[in-house]
């Protein structure tokens, strides 16, 4: 786990080695300054000699110089080494994401990404950064101290010893029983980010529903429960206080009792007795900063696991060794097809024994109640997800048998939420081809019929769409997006309840357009409506994961009780009802 973390310190190693070598260089300057009162005390003080105290202090003044210096640079390269660490691990993440499938992503919820990207690798860089200083300093500072205690005298830096000892294995058990709840923690984080991802999104529909208070409230229990995770780890942690001090304050007075004795028995100089209590000090604080550091790396334990588990992800979609780069044209071919989510946990089939061929340049609905798997089957076609058993075929090859951007620069999805990004009108829309002209751009808007609304926009196709495209309609969002997904000329066009926003005579507009301008792509069209399949050239019916018909409107009104029993609610048998709603 920590390898693959610290793999990503990359082009900072250099400043990562830098920061403990400042650190110790700063140790011993602090170490040397401890010696030297004790010269200046022993030498000049007890003997008025003026000469020994101005040298010894020109000496301090510089060797404190030294240790700020030193200081100073160990926290500029622990500074840029633990932020460095942090860019790379967020874009190692980032990167590692992308590459995931729709069912890598189904595994980690997308609050659990966003703490993950965020609270995680913050805590990982606290931590790093207090490795590099104080794992470096606090230890080599115990060393050298030590050594320049037993060097005044032995008998009084074994209690330094014993300190060191006693304090330490305290601090140990102490760490261990707080890292659990560290370990729980930040699972609770996800579900903080849930509810504030899922109210400021859909701040619209909380309000129009009056539902801030229980909105409120679900992020009031959130909270709380992180607030209760770390009130149980902090309160193992508390004692760590007391007892230092007690241990501080019993080292004190040991060492002053026994050095007054020393000192009365001339076995002891008092410039050796206050070096010594500040050796102690130093001791006994440096293991106080080592158990910081060990509630840090507690901490970051935790994160540093949940930030590798996104690191060592395998996408489960990847391309072949000789991948295909060519779809020869817009046919599809499902064989004995079965699926069934990984993260359903169930592994219960949701496609069933699916089977069937569809011409290149078809127009194709598909029709079916709520959870009949409509969306799943055509996640298929462009490897969204990869079938669990049978095979899926694009142009005669199977589906893996293609480079996955090629396969998708050929499949062009629509996917039932619609997503546009900030920016332009001309920036969203080249998101489907990034080099595409004005007049291309032009062209698609006209086929979705986008033209009719941006054309009446002051700054036209220069209007700036805000973040998830809060200024526009949802009928506006879905044009945009059909005219987006045309703009990379398909061979293969999935509608996902694309045009469900939209008026029905707009839905018409559409059809029509793509019949006449675009023949030779073939046309998936997922919908409610009857009135936006019954004129493809054949209709599938879905009904729990099977398909329960496939032909045309005519034929299925004959033989399908179920596409004529959802004609029947819509029309009446007399004309088209238009459940779907206008904007």
């Amino acid at each position: 786990m920590f390898k693959k973390i610290l793999s990503n310190v990359k082009e900072y190693t250099a400043a990562s080695v830098a920061t403990p070598i400042w650190m110790i260089f700063e140790v011993i300057f602090e170490v040397l300054i401890t010696l030297s009162l004790q010269t200046i005390v022993d030498e000049g003080v007890s003997k008025n000699n003026m000469g020994v105290i101005e040298k010894m202090g020109w000496l301090m003044v510089l060797l404190a110089a030294g240790s700020l210096f030193c200081g100073f640079m160990g926290g500029i390269y622990g500074a840029k080494a633990s932020t460095g660490l942090a860019k790379n691990l967020r874009k190692a993440m980032f990167d590692r994401i992308q590459t995931y499938s729709f069912s890598n992503i189904d595994k980690f919820s997308t609050a659990g990404l966003v703490t993950r990207l965020t609270t995680d690798v913050t805590n990982i860089q606290n931590a790093y950064q207090m490795i590099l200083r104080m794992c470096f300093r606090a230890p080599f500072t115990i060393i050298f101290s030590m050594i320049a205690a037993f060097y005044l005298d032995p008998g009084i830096a074994s209690i330094f010893l014993l300190a060191v000892l006693f304090l330490g294995s305290f601090l140990f058990f102490i760490i261990r029983s707080a890292m659990k709840y560290f370990s729980e923690v930040f699972k609770k984080y996800d579900d903080l980010n849930a509810a504030v991802q899922e109210n400021v999104s859909g701040i619209r529909v909380v309000k129009a529903y009056v539902r801030e208070e229980y909105e409120t409230d679900r992020l009031r229990t959130a909270a709380e429960n992180i607030y209760r995770m770390f009130v149980k780890a902090e309160s193992k942690i508390v004692a760590n206080a007391p007892v230092m001090q007690f241990t501080v304050y019993s080292c004190v007075l040991g060492i002053s009792w026994i050095g007054a004795h020393m000192i009365v028995q001339n076995r002891l100089l008092v410039g050796e007795l206050s070096s010594l209590l500040m050796l102690c000090l130093n001791i006994l604080m440096s293991l106080m900063m080592v158990s910081f550091v060990f509630v840090m790396i507690s901490m970051s334990a935790a994160s540093a696991e949940r930030v590798t588990e996104v690191l060592d992800e395998d996408a489960d979609i990847k391309d072949p060794k000789d991948p295909v780069t060519e779809v020869a044209d817009g046919s599809i071919s499902f064989e004995n097809v079965e699926f069934s989510y990984k993260s359903s946990g169930s592994g219960a089939a949701v496609l069933k024994n699916i089977t069937l061929d569809i011409k290149s340049g078809e127009m194709i609905g598909i029709i079916g109640g709520t959870g009949s798997a409509k969306s799943t089957l055509v996640s298929l076609i462009s490897r969204l997800y990869d079938v669990t058993s049978g095979s899926v075929k694009v142009g005669g090859r199977d589906v893996r048998e293609y480079s996955v951007e090629s396969l998708r620069d050929q499949v062009s999805v629509v996917l039932q939420k619609n997503v546009i990004f900030s920016g332009t009108i001309l920036d969203n829309l080249r998101w489907g081809k990034a080099d595409a002209t004005k007049e291309e751009c032009i062209h698609v808007c006209r086929l979705a019929c986008a033209d009719e609304f941006i054309d009446k926009f002051t700054d036209g196709y220069e209007t700036r769409i805000e973040q998830n495209g809060n200024n526009v309609s949802g009928g506006q969002k879905q044009r945009l997006c059909i005219a987006r997904a045309l703009l990379k000329k398909p061979k293969i066009l999935i509608l996902d309840d694309s045009t469900s926003a939209v008026d029905t005579a707009t839905d018409a507009k559409i059809r029509k357009a793509f019949r006449e301008e675009i023949p030779d792509t073939t046309k998936l069209i997922i919908a409610q409506r009857i009135s936006s399949v019954q004129d493809a050239d054949r209709i599938i019916v879905m009904d729990e994961g099977c398909i329960n018909g496939f032909g045309t409107h005519e034929e299925l009104l004959k033989t399908n009780a179920i596409y004529r029993e959802v004609y029947e609610s819509q029309t009446g048998g007399e004309g088209d009802f238009d459940e779907g709603g206008a904007e």
